[in-house]
């Protein structure tokens, strides 16, 4: 017969390897290996993240604004959220622009809201 303790030894080898293989890679399965592939993947998730920054930039103008005033929607706001909530390093005046006209539509901003995304630089 077996003895338990080798069969025991076996499951804590694996376990072992297991861990070591982990410490190893260190986080590399999350994300991509290839640098080409990461870049993709980057923008890819670009536009879908200005989108989002331009909706918490209309929800806090709304938030900011006073009863019966109208919130006040700047672009230089969608920058700010890109770059502070998505590490965005850089986004340009006319790409943050039309994905706050987007949104701004979207949304019937048009009711409770201003905005400068419609004016040109």
């Amino acid at each position: 017969m077996r003895d338990a303790l080798t069969e025991g030894g076996w499951a804590l080898a694996a376990g072992m390897l297991v861990v070591l293989l982990a410490l190893a890679l260190q986080g590399r399965a999350t994300r991509p290996w290839w640098r080409a592939r990461a870049e993709r993947s980057a923008r890819a998730r670009h536009p879908r993240e200005l989108r989002r920054a331009a909706d918490m930039a209309i929800a806090a103008a709304r938030r900011a604004a006073g009863p019966g005033e109208p919130a006040v929607v700047r672009v230089a706001a969608v920058c700010e959220v890109a770059a502070g909530h998505f590490g965005h390093r850089y986004v340009s005046h006319p790409e943050a622009a039309a994905a706050l006209r987007e949104r701004y539509e979207r949304a019937g901003c048009a009711r409770d809201c201003v905005t400068d995304a419609y004016d040109r630089p």
